[in-house]
């Protein structure tokens, strides 16, 4: 499985349900990786969406506690061992954890790839990704050069479980 997600300077990543800044070049880079695959998000992350609909061309996996949540064009599960049965058939190339906070968390031990724009700034956040950087198991394994949106600089990052543990 693949994570995916935008982090400030401090692994920020959200405020009161929202991105902590869009960037079109990242929006486009998030697309381009998902269309046609699978996305597992949390209930508040599919909320946050324009008019909390599901992504159009990918197959929308939503976890979520409330028992009877439903959302059209979406499966909804109650656990994360239900949403590994809903991807049991997919290549775990074509999964991509997509949020919030805990379903990053809950998923990060399963994910293998982790696509990071790593923003250069600090923002005010209250949700936020594990710190790749000090997590022995993660490796750095390339990172584009530096971009610049108006004044926004970031980059493009790929981090990879290293081998030895993903067996564990």
């Amino acid at each position: 499985m693949n994570c995916i997600v935008a982090a400030d300077k401090n692994w920020g990543i959200g405020r009161k349900n929202q991105l902590l800044v869009s960037i079109p070049a990242d929006m486009r880079f998030f697309r381009d990786q998902t269309v046609g695959k699978v996305v597992v998000m949390g209930r508040n992350t599919l909320e946050s969406f324009p008019g909390g609909k599901p992504l159009k061309n990918r197959t929308n996996i939503v976890v979520t506690r409330d028992p009877s949540y439903q959302v059209p064009d979406a499966i909804v599960v109650h656990s994360v061992e239900e949403a590994a049965q809903q991807v049991l058939n997919c290549r775990t190339e074509d999964v991509y954890i997509i949020g919030g906070a805990s379903i990053y968390e809950q998923f990060l031990p399963y994910c293998d790839v982790a696509y990071v724009t790593k923003i250069n700034m600090t923002y005010e956040a209250d949700t936020f990704f594990p710190n790749l950087d000090k997590l022995p198991e993660w490796e750095l394994v390339s990172e584009s050069e530096e971009q610049t949106y108006y004044d926004i600089e970031y980059c493009f990052t790929r981090y990879e479980k290293r081998p030895e543990a993903a067996k564990n």
